[in-house]
Formats: structure tokens, sequence, C-alpha cells
């Protein structure tokens, strides 16, 4: 059974989304949130199937928070619900499943909701929602090959087809992009601070005010600091609770 989090902070808004879904479908509804940051710490801890979400959220808002999905090894469909249409380029180029206008129709949302059980009914492991259980990766320097666990990593750093990876032990490289990286990586303890950099969440021991009002993190080990972008400021602030 397909299960799903809604992400609406308009309560008739909510309530008819769920109706709906419970009428029209057996997509179990796994939680409801209003604020787009509380949903973001449920789904690093907990998997969904699909995705419900409104654009115009509080803390960070509903595009932001699907950019940030779209990094996660495991990706939830999304389908966004909202009134305004001018997002609906965006949405796509997320790969959204779908996008719903409010108010919303109910012969659209059915149809959608057939949709999303249908792919799962054609797609074999559809059923199958393992969540992500490697704990390693591999690490590759001067032709050798380091079986390195998640928690040594401490940031990385794209460079074109390869992503250098530093830990406290050094410098290493992986032969896939940085956001193939993270695909790969936990999305509760890796974030993408920058266009050119994840960092370990857990490794950041000082967040120092930069320009623009921007940060810099000195990390716990390792010398070197991480700026973090101004597209990324505001989910990043969130999760560190700044």
């Amino acid at each position: 059974m397909l299960s799903a989090l809604i992400v609406e902070d308009e309560y008739l808004a909510q309530e008819e989304l769920i109706y709906l879904i419970e009428k029209h479908s057996q997509i179990k509804i796994k939680a409801c949130f209003e604020d787009g940051l509380e949903a973001f710490k449920f789904l690093q801890t907990q998997r969904v199937d699909i995705v419900f979400l409104d654009i115009n959220i509080p803390s960070i808002d509903g595009m932001l928070l699907a950019k940030n999905i779209h990094q996660f090894s495991q990706k939830p469909q999304i389908v966004f619900t909202t009134a305004c249409k001018d997002f609906a380029v965006d949405a796509f180029a997320l790969e959204a499943f779908d996008y719903l206008l409010k108010p919303l129709s109910e012969q659209r949302v059915m149809g959608v909701l057939q949709k999303l059980e249908r792919q799962q009914q054609s797609s074999p492991s559809a059923e199958v929602s393992l969540p992500f259980s490697a704990k390693t990766l591999n690490l590759y320097h001067n032709n050798r090959i380091f079986i390195t666990p998640f928690n040594d990593i401490c940031y990385a750093l794209a460079n074109d087809k390869i992503t250098h990876v530093f830990t406290e032990k050094g410098e290493f490289t992986v032969p896939f992009t940085l956001n193939e990286l993270m695909n790969r990586l936990p999305n509760d303890d890796f974030f993408r601070v920058h266009r050119s950099y994840c960092v370990n969440l857990q490794k950041i021991q000082e967040i120092i005010p930069w320009v623009n009002s921007t940060y810099m993190l000195k990390l716990s080990t390792i010398s070197t600091k991480i700026p973090v972008s101004r597209g990324n400021l505001k989910t990043f602030k969130a999760l560190m609770n700044l």
C-alpha cells in the first residue's frame, strides 16, 4: 500500500485533500503538516511514497522543500497542490509527478490518485519500500579503495564528473557527481549547503557570519571553511535552529 504525507497550511484544503484521497484510493495518509520545516524533519527519518505539497507554506516554502526532497536517496513522488499557476515549469523541472490547482477538482484528483496506484502496480519493486540501508562508501586514493563509514565523511567538493571527499584521514575521490553522491548519503546527516559543497551536519563546530548575511562553516577536525550559499541559507538556518 502506498503511503503519503500532506503538507498544507490551510485547514479546509487539508481536510478536503484527506477526504478525496480516502474516498478514491487505498493510499494511507501517514502524517499531515502545516509547516515546511516540520515536514522536512519528518522526511529525514520517515519514508513515504508520495508528498502532496502546497507551495505557500510557513518556514520553508514548498518549492524549497521540493528541491531538498529531490536530493534524497529515496525520493517520494511529489504532487504539488497550489492556487498558483506560475510554478508549474519549476515543478516539473524537479520531476514532480503532477501539479494540482486549487480549488481542487474531484475528477482531477481522482485521476492523479489512479495514476499513482497504476504506477505502483506496474513496477515490480514498487511494493517494496526499503529504507536506505548502506552505511559505507567506497572512496578512492592512489588506485586503492577505502571502505569508509558515512560518519567519517566531513564534507565533499564537486569537481565536474568526479567529487572530492574529505575525511579526518585526508582527501579521496569518488567517480561521480556531487548530486549522485548526495543520492548515496543519508539525508538526515548530510546537507548540500552550496552548489559545490555538501557537509556532514554532525561535523559542524562553528557557524561564522559572512558577507551578504551568509555563513562560513568550521568543521570539528578539518581546517577548510565551507561556504553556505544564499540559495540554501533559509533551509540551513531552519535545520540548525538559527
